[in-house]
């Protein structure tokens, strides 16, 4: 079972890198090139914050089932361990917090060009925290351990 959730994971991150990706190169052009916020920038945003959740979901499965998970008193000092069972998820929670509120305050802004700001702020600096965690446990970005 822990294999083939951990497999689920590691693969699901293509498509939240994606989404997110696609939403942020839309928010951009919409903002910089102050164009209307569409019924389809719209969905593009909400799917990638769905895709940032399940991916969460997943991962809190995976937190149980992983042998990497551990705690007791040794936890802190060996780096596999501490990044999986703190590190990690600490980081891919801010990251999703972030990214949850960047749609919401783009939800209740009226004016086109603040809602693709708000939106390339929040996912642009989300996507970051996401990078930087996965290279904080030495993982490769676009690798298949996770």
């Amino acid at each position: 079972m822990y294999s083939i959730i951990q497999h689920l994971h590691s693969g699901f991150r293509y498509i939240v890198f994606l989404l997110l990706l696609v939403a942020i190169i839309q928010s951009l052009l919409g903002w910089l090139g102050q164009k209307a916020y569409t019924e389809t920038n719209r969905k593009i945003n909400l799917f990638a914050l769905i895709s940032a959740h399940t991916q969460l979901l997943i991962g809190i499965v995976l937190a149980f089932l992983s042998p990497l998970v551990q705690f007791s008193s040794d936890t802190m000092k060996n780096e596999v361990t501490r990044y999986f069972t703190v590190e990690h998820w600490v980081g891919m929670v801010i990251a999703i917090v972030l990214i949850t509120i960047g749609h919401s305050k783009a939800k209740k802004i009226i004016l086109p060009e603040s809602k693709h700001r708000t939106i390339a702020i929040f996912y642009i600096i989300a996507f970051l925290i996401i990078i930087a965690t996965i290279m904080a446990g030495h993982l490769p970005v676009l690798g298949s351990r996770a």
